[in-house]
């Protein structure tokens, strides 16, 4: 469970229970960075819903249709190139068996990922993947609704929030290696204000779930509350409630 903790790899059925870190979110809440880092210090695996979302639009960028053409049916066939491949710390999201990272975070895939997420088919594709990766791992996985949809009933549950402004600074921080003006996280900000309208039936906070507010927060700082958090259930006996910790 703590960070030298030998890595276990895939769980035998009928062996330890799994746990599942669901930590959700708005657009450029630190979720995914985030998460990795806690897979990271736990010896989990992370897993990004998000990418998958990415993926299952790349390759529908890939086969070719003009976006306003796409259909749920037309995207989960693409999606069919698309496959997660496991590592010490996480699942990589291939298409036609390659990396794709670049191709993923691009401008056209940014572009046209809310309306793909906004597929109840490609949604219940994307969760499927998800929950398969969580059968035999102890996992970290971050989206929108995790701890709603995906996993109601993991045991750890974060949502993550931070004010508007900070979000777009540090995204930007992220993209252009440096320190971005005033007016630059004014247009960022306004992008992401407009995308939290548009994301705004995914993104579900689960009731169960404990709200950390990253705005004066260090990441270092947000990693540390929900390693220790995890550290608790796991100490746990599995369907002990909360309070007996």
């Amino acid at each position: 469970m703590t960070a030298d903790t030998p890595d276990e790899g895939a769980r035998q059925a009928g062996g330890p229970r799994t746990i599942v870190v669901a930590i959700d979110g708005p657009a450029a809440s630190g979720k995914s960075s985030t998460a990795q880092w806690v897979a990271e210090r736990l010896n989990f695996r992370h897993v990004d819903s998000g990418a998958l979302y990415r993926a299952a639009t790349a390759a529908a960028c890939r086969s070719g249709l003009a976006p306003e053409a796409w259909t749920e049916q037309t995207v989960l066939d693409a999606a069919r190139s698309v496959s997660l491949a496991p590592g010490r710390h996480s699942f990589t999201p291939l298409l036609d068996g390659q990396p794709a990272e670049e191709e993923l975070r691009g401008a056209a895939v940014t572009r046209l990922v809310s309306k793909v997420a906004r597929m109840p088919a490609v949604r219940s594709w994307v969760n499927a993947r998800v929950r398969q990766s969580a059968e035999h791992h102890d996992v970290v996985v971050d989206g929108r609704d995790i701890g709603t949809a995906v996993f109601p009933s993991a045991e750890v549950k974060i949502f993550l929030v931070a004010d508007p402004w900070e979000r777009a600074r540090r995204r930007l921080t992220q993209q252009l290696g440096r320190r971005p003006n005033d007016g630059e996280i004014a247009d960022e900000t306004e992008r992401l204000v407009q995308r939290d309208a548009r994301d705004a039936t995914q993104t579900v906070q689960a009731k169960d779930a404990i709200l950390i507010d990253t705005t004066y927060l260090t990441q270092a700082e947000q990693v540390e509350r929900i390693v220790a958090l995890t550290q608790a259930v796991a100490r746990r006996p599995a369907g002990a409630p909360a309070d007996d910790e």
